[in-house]
């Protein structure tokens, strides 16, 4: 294990990797500037074995019933490898590769990896999660947390997503798809043409976060930052859409953010 940060540069870009505090990306400054908040439980954290929430904690893993710990009452939240401490298995001056071995309280061995490619104008994020043993459902997300503000007027969000998933009041989707609605969002969008939003901070930066993923998380309750959260289902997704991990079929996904100055 390594709980030092690693600093990813090219050109004007630079990455903070924590291995240490989860995988998290904790910082990415553009010619200095910082984009992403800051603080312990920021940054951008990978959200695996699942992403949002999990009703009650509990999932069905072919007949049996997990329960996993409820660490957003009454519900479990973002799975449970942004919690531990990563393995670096290789780096250089753009890239860094981490591995996280799934532990107690997930009930199924597996390896994670994440691969945290720079370039001078983009971010690329890999993650696969694969098994040697038994199969299990799984989802892969990312929970990046852009700054609302970089010091002059506060950033725009630009998306088109196909159809909003309902919100029910325990914050998760009842199943029923609506026409996107406007803001502020706790709520989880489909774009079956693969993510694609783009957050301009009018006057400094234009970033666009893609993905070939069909889902996203939009978050921006909070005064300080707007989320975009690509991942592989929806929240609950391990009840309403289990994708299988296999010892033959490893889940992958990956998202990349590209910017331009304006």
């Amino acid at each position: 294990m390594s709980d030092e940060d690693i600093t990813l540069t090219a050109g004007d870009a630079e990455v903070t990797v924590q291995p240490g505090n989860g995988g998290r990306v904790g910082g990415l400054r553009i010619g200095g500037v910082e984009l992403l908040r800051q603080g312990e439980r920021f940054g951008c954290f990978p959200m695996v074995p699942w992403c949002g929430r999990i009703r009650d904690g509990r999932f069905l893993d072919g007949a049996a019933v997990r329960q996993m710990p409820l660490n957003a009452p009454p519900h479990a939240i973002h799975g449970t490898v942004r919690e531990g401490a990563w393995r670096v298995a290789r780096r250089s001056t753009d890239e860094a590769v981490l591995t996280y071995e799934l532990v107690d309280p997930w009930p199924h061995p597996g390896l994670v990896t994440q691969i945290v490619a720079l370039t001078e104008d983009a971010l690329t994020l890999t993650m696969s999660v694969e098994t040697y043993e038994s199969s299990f459902p799984a989802q892969i997300g990312w929970h990046p947390w852009f700054n609302r503000n970089l010091g002059g007027e506060d950033v725009t969000l630009d998306f088109d997503p196909a159809w909003q998933e309902e919100r029910g009041e325990d914050h998760l989707p009842t199943g029923n798809r609506l026409d996107p609605k406007p803001g502020p969002w706790d709520d989880c969008f489909g774009m079956p043409g693969g993510v694609e939003a783009t957050l301009t901070w009018p006057g400094q930066l234009e970033l666009k976060v893609t993905s070939r993923q069909e889902w996203v998380v939009v978050y921006d309750e909070q005064e300080a930052a707007v989320c975009v959260e690509p991942q592989t289902g929806p929240p609950d997704g391990l009840n309403t859409m289990p994708r299988l991990v296999t010892p033959l079929e490893p889940l992958e996904a990956g998202t990349t953010w590209s910017w331009r100055r304006l």
